[in-house]
């Protein structure tokens, strides 16, 4: 059985000290003597005393802890947020409490209260994919808490955020694979309620209105961005009187679900059809094969909200209006998409 934790009254139990000076003389108040000092910090490793600063955070309302929700840590992208996140705020002096929604709102709902019962001094967000509205994030800013969204956001509220330029990103994956040669193009795209898939699609339409080639709904599938949409969805492609030439997909993994139908179907990538994905995930390197995808910066993305957030925390009695970085995407052109090259 684990020791009991030794606590302060403990430390003043056995010097016969009154709580608050053994509390004072460990955090090294000018009003305790040298020599009591000594006595306490001396007893406190003994007794492998472990100070809560939780506690000490409820008591200050200041933690230097910084609150993170992200809907998952599946795959490359939100590990690599995160690491630029923590690169920052450890710089800065500050830890860092990480929180997963699970793509579940009232999961959400729960990260947010942990976050603000732990006193946290800002919070980070990337929303879930289920979430539809800005009541629980209300509570955030009636709390002067600053608040910073990084890649999702819910579309039409005014919040400080760092994305990307995600229609440009599907501007480009488009234009690419026109320059490629390929004329029906479809696209996988994912809940429209949320900013990156909302844009990305509106680049793919643009793209197309852009080159003179007709929208087709047919064409355009929605889903989660699973692996499993991306199989479903070409599935449905596949059911077409004309097949597309290319797919666009506004994730990674619903492409490579794409991906696994046209080798059971015996279909050449890019030589029948063509694939764009979007988050350039690790495994789009190792994929046979290599899928074209769209690099979304993101330890730049991590570190760039928490500089935002610390200027936040910094000025927290002054009123700021909302302010939004936004970073371009960068194409990455592999072997998937060289439709006129196969």
């Amino acid at each position: 059985m684990a020791a009991k934790r030794a606590s302060i009254s403990d430390i003043a139990k056995e010097l016969n000290l009154a709580v608050s000076t053994v509390s004072r003389a460990l955090s090294g108040h000018s009003r305790i003597s040298e020599a009591t000092r000594k006595r306490v910090w001396k007893l406190a490793k003994q007794l492998n005393y472990q100070p809560n600063h939780l506690a000490a955070a409820l008591r200050k309302g200041r933690s230097n802890t910084l609150g993170v929700i992200v809907p998952h840590i599946d795959g490359n992208f939100f590990a690599l947020v995160m690491k630029g996140i923590e690169d920052v705020a450890n710089k800065a002096g500050f830890n860092v409490m990480l929180c997963q929604s699970n793509e579940d709102y009232v999961h959400e709902q729960k990260n947010i209260e942990t976050l603000m019962n732990a006193q946290v001094d800002g919070i980070l967000v990337s929303m879930a994919r289920t979430t539809r509205d800005f009541k629980h994030f209300e509570k955030v800013r009636k709390r002067d808490v600053p608040l910073v969204f990084f890649d999702r956001i819910l579309d039409g509220v005014d919040v400080s955020a760092v994305v990307l330029d995600d229609y440009q990103g599907g501007y480009q994956s488009v234009k690419h694979l026109l320059d490629q040669g390929c004329r029906r193009i479809a696209h996988f795209g994912g809940p429209q309620h949320i900013n990156v898939y909302k844009n990305r699609y509106a680049g793919y339409c643009q793209a197309l209105h852009d080159h003179g080639i007709s929208f087709e709904e047919e064409l355009v599938v929605f889903g989660d961005m699973a692996l499993e949409d991306g199989i479903r969805g070409m599935k449905h492609l596949l059911a077409l009187p004309k097949r597309p030439d290319a797919v666009f997909s506004a994730s990674d993994f619903s492409v490579v679900g794409a991906m696994q139908v046209l080798k059971q179907h015996k279909l050449r990538i890019p030589h029948d059809i063509a694939l764009s994905g979007f988050s350039n995930e690790t495994f789009t390197s190792f994929t046979e094969p290599m899928l074209t995808s769209v690099d979304q910066h993101c330890e730049e993305m991590g570190g760039a909200a928490v500089r935002l957030l610390l200027e936040m925390v910094q000025e927290r009695n002054k009123q700021l209006s909302p302010r939004k970085i936004v970073l371009q995407p960068l194409l990455l052109d592999r072997e998937s998409s060289r439709w006129r090259q196969g």
